[in-house]
């Protein structure tokens, strides 16, 4: 039997994902993330659904940050997703720590989620050999908050990285775990989401090691392009994309040539042509050297803009201030009515009248 939500709100699809306020934000950040944001934003105002996308800085917390720059870099997240196209009248813009029921909602889905799923989880046994200091409690944590990012506005779909796919599971299974243990029968409290990831430019690589994802903390500056760099450093830096050593050289895709299949599929990416395409409109190409110069001129002309805008949004602070906290207000009139619905279930506060 199909369930029905409890809750008054409407039955409708939203869209939700978050990004982390830490470390410059890259081209595969781009690809991968935020011009689905933008793709998720049109494609749900066209449809008459809501869009959220929320700058996590309770996450960025459970590792060692410093709070300075983790005010900066919200700001600097904030202007990077408006320059790229998201529009904080058509879509709902929000620091994840302005609206509280993300924590409660975190603490109640706790009681559902085993210790076990969370000890397995790819990203916290990574991340805890980095800690050398403290692995803190809420690094463990991570997947449930996430799970309450999303389950807070029952989001049907989730625009997320490769990377994210296993926290998504947990996600969903936390989500049914809920259902069938504290709502009624054939009705459903919350929304179980899908995934929405990418076809062309999920997993964008460093352009020095192709064999390891594009990063931040992980990669080397030679191997990231981030969005705001200049065109003369985006050029120097396909310029000397490693390749491999094939005479002739070919151009193709294949796990024998993971540069060359990195650079396909950011030019791909970047041109709106499928990495078979790309391929075949370079059959003439003279070497490597013609595909990195089409790579440079793409990837130059799809960030130019972006970086041109930030340029004039960044400076503005008490603008981008006000836009989060408008932002966290539509999001917390979403997330109460949840919330609500949850602890009645659960049992915790007194009985609605």
């Amino acid at each position: 039997m199909a369930r029905r939500r409890i809750t008054s709100l409407p039955t409708r699809m939203r869209i939700f994902s978050g990004i982390q306020p830490t470390g410059r934000k890259h081209l595969g950040n781009y690809i991968g993330a935020i011009r689905q944001y933008v793709e998720g934003q049109d494609r749900a105002a066209a449809a008459g659904n809501e869009s959220l996308y929320c700058i996590v800085d309770l996450h960025a917390i459970t590792v060692a940050y410093d709070p300075a720059e983790l005010r900066d870099r919200v700001y600097d997240t904030l202007a990077i997703l408006i320059a790229a196209g998201l529009d904080p009248d058509r879509s709902i813009l929000f620091r994840q720590g302005d609206v509280q029921e993300h924590a409660e909602l975190c603490w109640l889905l706790s009681s559902v989620t085993a210790l076990g799923e969370l000890n397995r989880m790819h990203q916290f046994r990574d991340k805890s050999v980095a800690q050398r200091e403290l692995v803190s409690a809420g690094l463990l944590f991570y997947p449930v908050l996430q799970a309450a990012d999303v389950l807070a506005y029952r989001a049907g779909e989730v625009p997320v990285g490769e990377d994210q796919r296993e926290h998504l599971e947990l996600m969903r299974d936390i989500a049914k775990r809920f259902n069938a243990r504290f709502a009624p029968e054939g009705e459903e409290i919350l929304v179980v989401p899908e995934h929405r990831i990418p076809a062309i430019g999920a997993r964008i690589m460093d352009f020095q090691d192709p064999t390891r994802k594009m990063s931040t903390t992980g990669g080397g500056e030679e191997g990231t392009i981030y969005v705001l760099d200049e065109p003369k450093a985006i050029e120097k830096k396909i310029k000397r994309a490693v390749t491999d050593s094939e005479d002739p050289p070919v151009i193709r895709r294949g796990d024998d040539k993971a540069g060359v299949t990195n650079l396909v599929d950011v030019l791909a990416a970047c041109s709106g042509r499928t990495p078979d395409q790309v391929v075949a409109d370079l059959a003439d190409a003279r070497g490597y050297g013609d595909l990195k110069a089409a790579v440079a001129e793409a990837v130059t002309a799809e960030l130019a803009p972006v970086r041109e805008r930030y340029a004039d949004l960044r400076p503005d602070e008490a603008r981008l201030e006000a836009i989060l906290a408008g932002g966290a207000e539509r999001a917390r009139a979403i997330a109460q009515d949840t919330l609500a619905d949850v602890r009645a279930a659960m049992g915790v506060g007194p009985a609605r009248g």
